[in-house]
């Protein structure tokens, strides 16, 4: 059996990419309503001070043609 290195998840890097891929002309409140989630949430995941779910997930993935991987590691 192989050892697996555990892989752990940079929630603030995540978060930069999310701020990155909303982009400077888009506000947060207009963002979190198609997203399905409050401002609020929306600026925790940014900050990456809260963990995103599957589902908030896949929702980014899908609205920016993005990879789950990428969202989460930028590869």
């Amino acid at each position: 059996m192989t050892a697996h290195k555990k892989l752990t998840i940079d929630w603030k890097a995540v978060g930069r990419r999310l701020r990155e891929l909303r982009g400077f002309d888009m506000k947060q409140a207009d963002f979190a309503r198609e997203l399905g989630i409050s401002q609020g949430q929306l600026s925790r995941y940014e900050k990456g001070k809260s963990e995103i779910g599957a589902e908030v997930l896949l929702r980014f993935s899908q609205r920016f043609g993005k990879s789950i991987e990428w969202v989460l590691t930028g590869k």
